[in-house]
Parts: C-alpha cells; sequence; structure tokens
C-alpha cells in the first residue's frame, strides 16, 4: 500500500515530484556537514618536535632512519620515541613533552639515568600515513590545546539548534522560497570559507554559521515539500527526507576515503550539491504561504503552474477557495460567542494536567535519546576498528531500509507500538556490544549497525506521532519544543562519544539506559493509527482513556471543502510545525 502511493505520487503529481526531489536533493548537504567533522578533526598519532636533525630513531628494538617509519609500530599513547640527533644529544619523545638524557654514550631504549624535562615548544611531529593534514595538525589541537578539538562538533550542534529556532520563524514570516533560497547558497557559501579559514577561531565562526544554515534549510525543506506532497504520499515523502541525508553521510565517507587534506576534502564535501544552488531559484513559493499572507494572485499563478505540470483541465480558483474559508469562519463564530478571546497557547499548556504532562515528558525523553543515540552510533563509528572510511559508509548505508521498515510499521503495526519494540531493541543492542570481544571487529561493526538501525527508526517515526499526539491548538507547540529536545541530544551526543577515554563503553551504556527508559514510558502512550487528529487538550487527553481534562474552548474546524479543492493538485494543508 505504501509503494503503491509513492508510485501513485509520481505518475499523477509531476510538478510536486519534482520540487520533492529537487529539495532532498539538497538535504544531503546537511548530512555531509553535520558529520564532516569525523574525519576533519581527527586527531593523528603524535610526538613533541625536536630541536634539530635527526641522525637515528629507536622504539622498542626497531632502529630506523626516521621518525615516519615508527608510525606503523605505535601502538599506544604511553608510548615513546628515542632519538640521536646529529649533534649526539639523545632524546626521549612523549606526546605532550620531551627530555633530554644527560648521559649520551649509546642509544638505547631504556634508561635510568639524569633528564631533563622540557616542553613541546618546536610543536609536534604527527603521522601523516592516513590524514597528509587535518584541523588538529594545522593548529596543533592536542595537549593542553586539546579541549579545543573537542569543542568542534558540539559547537556546530549548537549552530544546528539555534538555525533551526532563527529560520524556522523566519520562513513563517517571509515565505518558505527565500529561506531556502538563502540557506542553499549559505551553505555553499560558508562551506567554501570554512576550507579558507585562518585560524581556529575563524574555523570554529565560519562552521558555526554553516550549521545554522544547514539546519535551516533542513527545517524548512521539510515545510516545504510537505505543504507540496499530497495526502496519500505524505508518510514516505516525510519520512525519505531523512534518507537523503543518510545519503550525505554515505557521501562524507566516500570523499574522506578519496581525499586525505581537510581543506580539499571540505571543498568537496561543499561543491557537491552545487546543482542545486544554481537552480534552486526556479522553485515557486508554497500556495498554503501566499493565502496565508492574502497574496491570492501569486497563490493562482503558482496553482496554474501546478495545474499545467500535472494535466488539470480545471485548476481550483483561488477565490473559490477563500469563499469555502470565509463561510467555515463566519459558522465558526456563530458556534462560539467569543472566538477572539480565545486563549493564547503557551508551552505551560503541555503540562495541563498529569496525563498530558506525563505524555509531554515521554515525548521529550524520545526525542532526546532519539538524537543522542543516532549522533553517538554516528560519530563514534570511526572508532571501532577496521576501516574506518567504510564503518561510516554502513553507518550511513543502513539508515535507507531503517526508514521503509518505520513507514510499514507506522501503517500496519501502529506508531506506539513500532516505537516500543525498536526503542527496548537499541537498548539491548547497546548490552549486547559491550559483551562482544574486541577482537571481533567485523561483529562490533555489525551490531552498532543493527543499533543505528533500530534507533534510526525510532528517531524517525516520532516526527509524526508527535504531531499525532497533541491537539490542533498546541500541535505547533508539541514538535517545535520535541525538536529542541533533539537539538540538545546532538550537543550532548559529541561529549558522549568523549566518554570512551573514561570507558570505552560509556556512551553505549548512556544511550542504552536512555533508550530502555524511553521505551518503558512509551507504554502509557495512546495509540494514533486509524484516530482523527484532536483539536483541543479535552480530546487530547480522552484518547488517552481519562476524563479529567483541560478545560478548552473548541476552534471552528479547518475547512474539509478547501482541502478537497487543494487535493486535486496533489497537496494538502498543514501546520509549520516540523
Amino acid at each position: 500500500e505504501g509503494f503503491s502511493s509513492v508510485n501513485l505520487f509520481l505518475s499523477l503529481y509531476r510538478f510536486q515530484a519534482c520540487v520533492y526531489f529537487a529539495c532532498v536533493f539538497q538535504a544531503m548537504s546537511c548530512g555531509i556537514h553535520y558529520l564532516a567533522s569525523v574525519f576533519m578533526a581527527v586527531t593523528p598519532n603524535f610526538v613533541c618536535g625536536i630541536p634539530g636533525n635527526v641522525s637515528s630513531v629507536l622504539f622498542y628494538n626497531s632502529s630506523e632512519s626516521s621518525i615516519e617509519d615508527i608510525w606503523t609500530l605505535w601502538t599506544s599513547t604511553e608510548n615513546y620515541i628515542v632519538v640521536q640527533l646529529e649533534n649526539g644529544e639523545i632524546w626521549e619523545l612523549n606526546q605532550c613533552s620531551r627530555s633530554k638524557r644527560e648521559v649520551s654514550l649509546d642509544l638505547a631504549y631504556e634508561y635510568k639515568g639524569n633528564k631533563s624535562i622540557f616542553s613541546c615548544s618546536d610543536g609536534f611531529l604527527y603521522d601523516d600515513t592516513k590524514w597528509k593534514s587535518t584541523v588538529v595538525t594545522q593548529w596543533d589541537l592536542v595537549c593542553d590545546r586539546e579541549w579545543l578539538a573537542k569543542l568542534i562538533q558540539p559547537t556546530f550542534m549548537l549552530g544546528v539548534l539555534i538555525g533551526a529556532v532563527i529560520f524556522g520563524d523566519i520562513a513563517d514570516r517571509l515565505g518558505r522560497q527565500r529561506v531556502i533560497w538563502f540557506t542553499s547558497a549559505g551553505q555553499f557559501v560558508f562551506g567554501i570559507a570554512v576550507a579558507f579559514t585562518f585560524d581556529y577561531y575563524s574555523f570554529v565562526i565560519v562552521r558555526f554559521l554553516l550549521a545554522m544554515v544547514s539546519s535551516g534549510y533542513l527545517v524548512v525543506a521539510f515545510v516545504y515539500v510537505t505543504e507540496f506532497v499530497g495526502i496519500k504520499a505524505r508518510t514516505w515523502a516525510s519520512m525519505h527526507v531523512h534518507a537523503f541525508f543518510a545519503v550525505g553521510i554515505m557521501i562524507v565517507a566516500l570523499v574522506g576515503f578519496l581525499v586525505r587534506t581537510w581543506w580539499v576534502y571540505q571543498i568537496f564535501l561543499s561543491i557537491s550539491t552545487l546543482p542545486f544552488v544554481l537552480c534552486c531559484w526556479m522553485l515557486p513559493e508554497t500556495p498554503f504561504w501566499l493565502l496565508s499572507e492574502e497574496r491570492y494572485e501569486d497563490a493562482q499563478k503558482v496553482i496554474n503552474i501546478m495545474a499545467r505540470w500535472n494535466k488539470v483541465s480545471t485548476p481550483c480558483k483561488v477565490s473559490e477557495l477563500c469563499s469555502v474559508q470565509q463561510d467555515d469562519l463566519v459558522s465558526g463564530r456563530t458556534g462560539d460567542n467569543d472566538t477572539s478571546s480565545t486563549k493564547k497557547h503557551n508551552i505551560l499548556d503541555l503540562f495541563c494536567n498529569w496525563h498530558i504532562a506525563r505524555r509531554t515528558i515521554t515525548v521529550w525523553l524520545i526525542w532526546f535519546t532519539g538524537s543522542l543515540g543516532y549522533y553517538v552510533f554516528s560519530l563514534s563509528s570511526v572508532s571501532l576498528g577496521g576501516n574506518e572510511y567504510l564503518n561510516l559508509f554502513l553507518i550511513g548505508a543502513v539508515e535507507l531500509p531503517c526508514y521503509i521498515v518505520a513507514c510499514i510499521g507506522m501503517d500496519k503495526l501502529g506508531r506506539r507500538n513500532t516505537l516500543i519494540p525498536f526503542l527496548i531493541l537499541s537498548a539491548l543492542i547497546c548490552v549486547l556490544i559491550m559483551f562482544i570481544p574486541q577482537d571481533f571487529n567485523i561483529l562490533i561493526i555489525l551490531a552498532n549497525m543493527a543499533g543505528k538501525f533500530s534507533i534510526g527508526v525510532a528517531f524517525g517515526l516520532i516526527y509524526l506521532y508527535t504531531a499525532e499526539l497533541y491537539p490542533t491548538i498546541v500541535r505547533s507547540l508539541a514538535v517545535g519544543s520535541g525538536s529542541m529536545m533533539c537539538r540538545a541530544g546532538s550537543v550532548v551526543a559529541p561529549f558522549c562519544v568523549y566518554l570512551r577515554s573514561v570507558w570505552i563503553f560509556m556512551p553505549l551504556l548512556l544511550v542504552g539506559i536512555m533508550a530502555l527508559l524511553s521505551g518503558i514510558l512509551t507504554i502509557m502512550l495512546p495509540e494514533t493509527l486509524g484516530k482523527p487528529l484532536t483539536n483541543t487538550l479535552v480530546e487530547a487527553t480522552e484518547m488517552g482513556r481519562n476524563k479529567k481534562s483541560c478545560s478548552e474552548k473548541t476552534p471552528p474546524a479547518h475547512s474539509g471543502a478547501a482541502l478537497e479543492k487543494i487535493e486535486m493538485f496533489g497537496q494538502e494543508t498543514v501546520s509549520t510545525e516540523k
């Protein structure tokens, strides 16, 4: 049934199909920039620099003529290298310090005499066998500056959070089309600018701006395509915006494998979606936003274009839609003595009684856990052993079938009945990984792919499930607040990954606990499959089989007749909650 809906969408609504695939193509750039730092900010093996020319190098029982030949033998950060300079001095090189032996009679690895310890004032020597250059080696973000390297991904995710809020609001005020133009161009311009930053701080600032426009594009594009896509293909179309994000992750792995200099790598990633930037100005504004701004002539022009593309002989008239909506508004006012006094809603309405509050806390936890698990599995994939490029590629590829499973599960089993088992399954997989011996790299990678798959299913369907759990009057608040929790999870995720230095399984333990708790609490949520959307908090509470409710007036219903007319063109009216 789901695939037939997609086929119907592609065959009958050519205009919407072209708009959809153009927009989701650019969504790949968001996946690219979100995960670009996994290779760009790699910290290779390194030791302190030396104050002279090396004549011989000793590492345990291996003697070489240059330090570059030693890196293949390097196994631990506790190791050190012994070097003899041309002037006869013997130095021990550690990662964050170096020591000069007072007695330089012969070159031996073990030495029990006196040493003079010095700081790494001559810089550092890096292993360039895998990466010729990274931002870490460019600006020596090691030792006492290591914390700067660890802030690269969290500051990017902070930009993601702020960008989603700012551009979501701007899109409601200025229109979706302008924001898509600006954020698309911004991703290209800031993406290229990152490669030409002159120091660490300019790098972080430009990356922060890149994060804002990338997040802004993803949020607005989701609304944009949903306002163009018809009801029959809504679930599949909205879910597979995320699939193109996953394709972006796969591109990061491919480019990282082919290009080993960070600034060239960044340029290649940024130009990968240049075709969309060159043609995005052709995308029209959505008729729904134009109607909301009372730009009726512009809306009619877009509708006429859609009609020609879709070969509809009798395009609907904006005047008819406005007439129907006015009739509904009048009838709504007749049934309600004072609609103008309808209460303005805020975040506290999501906690109006115990049952709605419990629902809100559970939904927020799912949003947070989904984002945390998604980025923990993605960011830590390069540290699983084996080929890190293949690991990241597989972690991205496993998302593609997971969204298909999520769509089928939502339609066949229900939202809650799909969400619960996959949350609990992700928790069990986190525990399972802890018991896999570290030598079994392939098994560890497969288990992490399974974990990413299960958390991806839960993360994908929570968007639609949240919208269905809350009434019209607070639906935007509910999805918007959930999205904020999602962004908070993405900011926390890099710090969670860094906890591997405390205990290698600490990130998995945290994700597993959160997923298990979320799965248990989800049992108390109501199922929404096949149920109509609610309009008031009274109805939303009753959906949870509870008689105690919030006192609210029911606002006038949206015009069903107008919706039917717009559906002729494969569209539907949606709120800007995404």
